[in-house]
């Protein structure tokens, strides 16, 4: 655990990239296989299922410390930190033999035991363990056990890393890493395999992203024959992989999305053996695509009934092809790619269609065109270069998201809540509203758009200006009006304001207006049929 919390606390207190990299090339070099498969899994982004509690982690540090329980979240509040908050409760108990240099692999096993034990033994554990642990080992192993083991390296750096170790292109372990895997000594071993690891015949490839255009970089870019131009849907990315003797469909977030996109499923499977599909998952009725919102209605159901599939029917719009008669076809140019892609799904219309491409003679046109998508239910264009191959990752230059302006909306702050790690102690985290006969409904909530100025001139003020408290939230005098950005909007039952909006953040703030210019939720709601 001690050799863990070294590189957890390197990379923690970093900001160079290579720095963080020489960091993971030394600590994977001297790592045991055991421990080496955990760390990668834990900092590729993985997490285990929450083990314990919360309240039964409250409950121990609470019985441990001696303290009362308003002192443990006063201590939360003022670290924004849960299992930082509970190391620090718990130090006097730190008296029992230091168990730190046992092995991470060691420590897993014992965690992961956890569930199966009742709460008192549960709680004896976690006693025993804190008490055998220095408060920094002691930090990681709550982080662990909360579930929220984030540190400030990216997957991409962490690929780089092993990819050194490796002696392989980042390409090719990036590709190992996709998918499911266990994090197993054989497992690592076989993923640093120069000769080539054991594949998984369902593991997509790593996405290709597009980079955020400007208009006004526009003009950088040549000659718009250069470029192929696309509608960028709003739905789940996802990759549709039909090899021998299987058929899956992976998500972006690498979740698998097969059995919950049936119709999508059935259709793939008179796909040839051999082929990836890269594409948009998409509610669709007709000859449009329907609202985010309505995609949603299909993630996390236990059951899809007729009605289900019905109010939300799906199909993929295919973009790239991936993979063609079992070739990996990812280097070639896109147009070459889509020319195949083309013919592939041809068959498979109208559940498996071809993206549409937008034509236009010059960049002037095309910006014209790009204004149709918000009629069409569309956030702009993607503009990719025809002789692009498939990377890995977001690279700049390549493929570029060329989006429509944002909804916007002038609302009131009436809620605020402190943030987490480096934020806490100061409030960041707000709920804004509108009015509706006369008075304010809350319709969205923001934490992004503000600078450190701004954020400490508010926290101050919110602190004189709270009218109640529930909790960690305050209510603030309806004063202050803020531009709020978003993506979308679309009705929802399950707000008192009918609507919820989508990716809100925030633009400005708006000092010359009073809370009685903020806009109305007739406004709002006007605004549903121009994203119908």
């Amino acid at each position: 655990m001690r050799r863990f919390a070294d590189l957890y606390d390197t990379l923690d207190q970093t900001t160079s990239t290579n720095r963080k990299v020489e960091a993971l090339v030394a600590w994977f070099r001297d790592a045991d296989p055991a421990d080496a498969a955990w760390a990668l899994w834990f900092l590729t982004g993985n997490r285990l299922k929450r083990l314990v509690p919360t309240r039964e982690l409250r409950s121990a540090a609470v019985a441990v410390s001696g303290y009362p329980e308003w002192m443990l979240a006063e201590c939360y509040t003022a670290v924004g930190d849960l299992a930082e908050a509970l190391a620090l409760l718990v130090d006097p108990l730190a008296t029992a033999p230091d168990e730190g240099d046992l092995p991470l692999h060691t420590w897993l096993e014992r965690i992961v035991t956890l569930p199966t034990l009742d709460a008192p033994a549960r709680e004896a554990a976690l006693r025993r363990w804190w008490a055998a642990l220095p408060r920094r080992e002691r930090f990681v192993l709550n982080k662990l056990l909360t579930g929220e083991l984030r540190v400030g390296v990216s997957h991409t750096l962490v690929v780089r890393a092993l990819a050194e170790i490796a002696g392989v292109p980042p390409a090719t372990l990036a590709h190992r890493l996709m998918g499911s895997w266990a994090p197993t000594p054989e497992g690592y071993r076989a993923l640093l395999d120069a000769e080539g690891a054991t594949e998984d015949r369902t593991r997509p490839y790593p996405f290709f992203l597009a980079a955020p255009l400007e208009s006004d970089a526009i003009g950088t870019l040549g000659d718009v024959s250069a470029w192929l131009a696309e509608w960028k849907w709003d739905g789940i990315r996802a990759q549709v992989i039909r090899r021998e003797g299987t058929l899956a469909i992976w998500s972006r977030g690498e979740d698998l999305l097969t059995e919950r996109f049936p119709e999508v499923t059935a259709v793939a499977t008179r796909l040839p053996i051999g082929t990836v599909l890269d594409g948009e998952l998409m509610a669709w009725r007709g000859d449009a695509p329907l609202p985010f919102a309505d995609l949603q209605t299909r993630i996390g159901r236990k059951k899809l009934d007729k009605k289900v599939l019905d109010a939300a029917p799906v199909v993929l719009v295919a973009f790239d092809l991936l993979e063609h008669e079992g070739a990996d076809i990812r280097a070639l140019p896109l147009d070459e790619r889509r020319a195949r892609l083309a013919a592939l799904v041809a068959p498979l219309a109208p559940t498996v269609r071809l993206s549409t491409e937008v034509t236009a003679p010059d960049w002037e046109q095309l910006g014209e065109r790009r204004e149709e998508a918000r009629e069409r239910g569309v956030e702009g264009l993607l503009l990719k270069r025809r002789d692009s191959p498939y990377g890995v990752g977001r690279t700049r230059g390549p493929w570029w998201k060329w989006k429509i302006a944002p909804y916007t909306m002038d609302g009131v702050l009436v809620y605020a809540q402190a943030g987490h790690g480096k934020r806490a102690g100061l409030y960041t985290d707000y709920t804004f509203a509108v009015w509706h006969e006369g008075a304010l409904f809350p319709v969205a909530k923001a934490y992004s758009g503000l600078t450190n100025t701004e954020i400490d001139e508010l926290d101050k003020w919110i602190r004189r200006h709270t009218v109640e408290k529930f909790g960690p939230v305050r209510s603030v005098e309806p004063f202050h009006v803020f531009e709020l950005a978003f993506e979308g909007i679309a009705p929802s039952p399950r707000h008192k304001s009918g609507v919820a909006v989508r990716f809100p953040r925030i633009l400005r703030w708006r000092r010359d207006k009073t809370a009685a210019d903020a806009d109305t939720l007739e406004q709002l709601r006007g605004l549903l049929s121009v994203s119908a």
